[in-house]
């Protein structure tokens, strides 16, 4: 059987092909109950870098390759959403052939790939594309409300982030608790203006915590509304102390907190996104009474350059 035939899609093309993308991500959402794509490639097809690009097989499955946009990350950001009505056997290994050749012809580095539930099918056909399994992530939900009370330590005053006055101090404090992170640490100015220029934004769930030292640890909400096979979910979008904190139990107050404000908005489901290696944040959030709903692996490949 031949291999799928693959297009690519310049940034100047991204706006003509979003629509057909949206329905190939939403025929694996219909298929899987959860999309394929993360905010990463929504994002870049809004507003593509100069070195993007995407790689459609058919109207049935796409893929998308990004850099990173962070700091502590050079490389690429590959997504990839195959829908149930795509070629049977290869689209996945000819898309990510096609995107690492992007990849090379651009100066080479490191490809990540997260596959959101993901198996052992997944494992199989990405190592015939050359990747290799590299993180798990596992992604935790809890009923809402959560019946707990947040104890604070002493000196500790809440408030809702202010865009504008507060972006320094939470880039200084993010990067400190997430120094060495791949997605998470390395943050500048300009990753943190693109997430707040996201239409889920909303300072009034963005939670910072704070003493007579400044800014002490924070929580970062985001809701995600229903859908055919969710309710709507309130997500810790991205929690962090500020290491100078570090056993004050201050994470268990705010992880509290923020839980109660999603309720107080009518969510009754809580979720988080965690690595399946931190077994203290795992500690945690079980005694809250999360468990695992979905795992994601990220798959790697480096990528030489030309």
């Amino acid at each position: 059987m031949p291999e799928p035939s693959v297009v690519e899609v310049s940034p100047a093309r991204f706006a003509d092909v979003t629509a057909q993308v949206e329905r190939i991500d939403d025929a694996v959402g219909a298929a899987a109950g959860h999309p394929a794509l993360g905010d990463a490639v929504w994002r870049d097809l809004e507003r593509p870098g100069p070195d993007s690009a995407g790689f459609l097989v058919d109207d049935a499955a796409y893929a998308h390759i990004a850099r990173a946009d962070n700091e502590n990350d050079h490389g690429w950001v590959l997504g990839l959403a195959v829908a149930p009505g795509a070629p049977a056997k290869g689209t996945r290994t000819v898309l990510v052939r096609a995107a690492a050749a992007h990849a090379r012809a651009h100066g080479g580095g490191g490809v990540s790939l997260w596959i959101l539930g993901a198996d052992a099918d997944s494992d199989a056909e990405l190592s015939a594309a050359g990747m290799r399994a590299d993180r798990e992530l596992y992604e935790m939900r809890v009923p809402l409300p959560l019946g707990r009370e947040a104890h604070w330590p002493p000196g500790i005053t809440v408030r809702s982030f202010e865009p504008g006055r507060d972006d320094d101090a939470w880039l200084r404090v993010n990067n400190r608790a997430f120094a060495g992170h791949a997605e998470q640490g390395g943050w500048t100015r300009a990753t943190l203006a693109r997430r707040i220029a996201e239409p889920w934004f909303d300072p009034a769930l963005f939670l910072l915590a704070l003493d007579a030292d400044g800014l002490a640890g924070f929580n970062w909400l985001k809701i995600h509304p229903a859908d055919d096979r969710n309710p709507a979910r309130g997500e810790i979008y991205v929690i962090g102390v500020d290491p100078r904190m570090q056993g004050a139990r201050l994470g268990p107050a705010l992880a509290i907190a923020g839980l109660d404000t999603l309720s107080d908005r009518g969510i009754t489901t809580g979720m988080l996104f965690v690595a399946a290696d931190n077994q203290p944040a795992l500690k945690l959030y079980r005694s809250l009474g999360f468990t695992v709903h979905r795992t994601d692996r990220a798959y790697e490949l480096e990528v030489p350059g030309p």
